[in-house]
């Protein structure tokens, strides 16, 4: 498996020190939030795509994700929503990166039957575009549909392989699945696997790897066991944590924790 972190953990980081501290600690990857107060967004112009690309390349670290913010089984036209899809599918191919991030976004006001079939449609239709540009759409463990067994009932209805999964462990273990059910679940969809800790249920400010209750060890041992070789991102939620120790500092043992976890798997 290969590893990646999130540019979530180090919010404004210009795309420069951001590639330095993958090199420098061992990172094949950097899962990019893609939001305006980011250095990397759809806003960018062509010729900013192609040098943000050019750097990537020329440091050797892949761009794994384009993380956006679309809320794919939210109320509303479809319209907004499937033009959001596409502009992220664009930044992503000009970036190179395979896959780009959705969530759920169903509200309480909706029944789960209208949140699926509302995400299921949009999802389709972009699904479209997506092949057209050769990259996956990866529909978040998260919010609305936090478990691998709430996801499945989108791309159940979706069924195009353009469109996966992405296993957010925090959420499916709030959501009170085991490792092995969520991976059971997600399996035929699954792009990449974000990792990480926290203190515990009620309280989720983001934590060291190995330092919180999350089942790491046992999420990549399934993961290995059936012979799974994608991705672990290890999503750091500084953005929302101003308390939280700053990521930096923390990358080198936390690619250290998961290497160790993947040896012990082997």
């Amino acid at each position: 498996m290969k590893l990646a972190f999130s540019t979530l953990g180090v919010p404004g980081l210009p795309v420069t020190d951001v590639l330095r501290l993958a090199t420098t600690h061992g990172y094949h990857g950097v899962e990019l939030r893609a939001h305006p107060e980011e250095p990397v967004h759809p806003g960018l112009t062509p010729e900013e795509r192609v040098e943000v690309a050019a750097r990537f390349k020329a440091a050797g670290v892949e761009v794994l994700s384009v993380a956006g913010y679309v809320r794919v089984a939210a109320p509303g036209e479809d319209g907004p929503v499937v033009d959001e899809i596409r502009a992220l599918l664009g930044l992503a191919r000009d970036l190179g990166a395979p896959y780009i991030r959705v969530f759920p976004g169903g509200t309480p006001e909706q029944t789960p039957e209208e949140a699926d079939r509302a995400a299921a449609r949009r999802l389709g239709t972009a699904a479209r575009y997506a092949g057209d540009v050769g990259v996956r759409i990866l529909l978040e463990t998260h919010d609305s549909h936090r478990t691998g067994a709430d996801a499945i009932r989108i791309l159940g209805l979706v069924g195009h392989r353009q469109v996966g999964a992405l296993w957010d462990v925090m959420h499916t273990w709030l959501g009170g699945e085991q490792p092995v059910e969520s991976f059971a679940a997600l399996s035929p969809h699954l792009g990449y696997v974000q990792v990480k800790d926290i203190a515990s249920a009620e309280d989720t400010t983001p934590l060291p790897l190995g330092e919180g209750i999350l089942p790491l060890a046992d999420c990549v041992e399934v993961l290995s066991r059936h012979g799974w070789d994608g991705w672990l991102c290890w999503e750091y939620e500084k953005r929302w944590y101003e308390r939280a120790a700053d990521l930096p500092g923390l990358l080198g043992p936390g690619h250290a924790h998961l290497s160790r976890l993947l040896n012990e798997s082997a």
